[in-house]
């Protein structure tokens, strides 16, 4: 019987080619995809343009089950990745609270000329928040697209990177911008009688305290949007090295402008 399958197989898969068409039973399809292993075979054929989706993860001949099962196994197996990316997210953004929180004594002269002992902190908020901080949320953004950088090198590489990265800023800025600022409410203030004095808002407000860093940041995301635009849309759509540099550099620049812009807000406040 084996056989005479391949047999049938292989003269309709034959007689398919001259029209570019594989037929099993009375159906017609443009794609046919025979994978050999010790114990049998696995014959797929599909008329997705795309494919066949080959991957590591997946159980060979997976694809031929029911779609309604497939979407229940596929959303079970995606809620177990979420939940342990968050988990690991969670231990790696409360390795980098440890790190960003950690002090330093260091010794000053007070009006009088005497030293006085003092606990600083050992990193600049702003600079351990578009670091370190952007470094644990993007996290798995990063990974991804590292991922599909290196399984790419040499071909086109996959959408899947990028739409990870402008949907993820998108999500930031606009999903989770607008939770925090309805969030905001006077039972839900805890601030003291006196800090909101000296913050200068009445109960259940609050505002950017810094704004040269929150305006050197907001253009930065501009820029960095138009900048990926003008990458992605020239003749060629190739992202050369020299761009890439420029990307590099760009950041750069941005942690030293919002460090400047820290500094003067500090100098001005004191």
């Amino acid at each position: 019987m084996g056989g005479v399958f391949l047999t049938v197989l292989f003269v309709q898969a034959v007689t398919a080619q001259a029209v570019n068409k594989y037929y099993y039973g009375d159906d017609a399809y443009e794609q046919v995809q025979i994978s050999v292993y010790p114990r049998g075979r696995i014959v797929e054929f599909t008329n997705n343009p795309s494919g066949f989706c080959n991957s590591g993860m997946l159980i060979p001949g997976i694809s031929i089950l029911p779609k309604g099962f497939l979407f229940i196994l596929y959303l079970l197996f995606l809620l177990y990745l979420f939940l342990g990316i968050s988990i690991i997210s969670d231990v790696f953004m409360s390795a980098i609270e440890v790190i960003t929180s950690t002090r330093r004594t260091i010794y000053v002269k007070d009006d009088d000329g005497n030293m006085r002992k003092r606990n600083v902190a050992v990193w600049n908020p702003t600079i351990a928040n578009l670091t370190l901080m952007a470094l644990g949320s993007s996290a798995p953004e990063i990974l991804l697209n590292c991922i599909e950088t290196i399984k790419t090198l040499g071909s086109t590489p996959s959408e899947l990177g990028i739409a990870a990265i402008i949907g993820s800023a998108a999500f930031n800025f606009l999903v989770i911008t607008g939770v925090s600022i309805a969030s905001v409410s006077e039972e839900d203030d805890t601030r003291t009688d006196e800090e909101i004095k000296e913050d200068d808002t009445p109960k259940g407000v609050k505002k950017v305290k810094d704004t040269g860093v929150f305006t050197v940041t907001s253009i930065f995301s501009l820029l960095a949007y138009g900048w990926l635009f003008f990458c992605l849309s020239d003749k060629d759509s190739i992202v050369t090295r020299t761009e890439a540099w420029v990307t590099m550099v760009l950041f750069f620049i941005l942690v030293i402008l919002a460090f400047i812009m820290d500094r003067v807000n500090a100098a001005r406040t004191k």
